[in-house]
């Protein structure tokens, strides 16, 4: 159990998830494109990168968002609300560099990429509870 710092502890959970990210779904994308993984590395680097300036960006915008709106609460409807815009703009960027790097059409892009959406649930799930198992919050620790 290591205790970091709140900065710190943000970059290095980005950096270890990122890069399993791109090694998982690089195995992912080869497989579904039936093609192999030297292939798929590419791609799979080029939408960790989307996904993190995605999520910089989305989320810096819906937390300006809600200090405008005045919302104090993240209530169902609010998450609900944020998980749908954040998937659906990853989705919207996600989709074309499918298509123009595996020479596929729109539903079979787009069939790749809810795999993909699938497959990070569960990863980041996975992910994030071993991660806190390991770096545990301050807080975590004090309760």
């Amino acid at each position: 159990m290591y205790i970091l710092e709140a900065r710190l502890r943000r970059i290095i959970y980005v950096v270890i998830f990122e890069f399993f990210a791109i090694v998982f779904s690089t195995w992912l994308l080869a497989a579904m494109s039936e093609g192999d993984a030297a292939g798929s590395l590419p791609v799979a680097i080029v939408v960790s990168v989307v996904a993190v300036i995605w999520n910089f960006l989305y989320n810096t915008g819906f937390e300006t968002l809600e200090q405008k709106l005045d919302w104090t609460k993240r209530t169902v409807p609010i998450r609900i609300l944020h998980a749908v815009g954040f998937e659906g703009g990853l989705i919207l960027a996600i989709v074309p560099i499918f298509m123009f790097w595996y020479q596929v059409g729109f539903v079979e892009a787009f069939l790749m990429e809810a795999a993909l959406l699938v497959f990070f649930l569960v990863y980041t799930f996975a992910f994030t509870w071993a991660f806190d198992r390991v770096f545990p919050l301050r807080r975590q620790i004090q309760a």
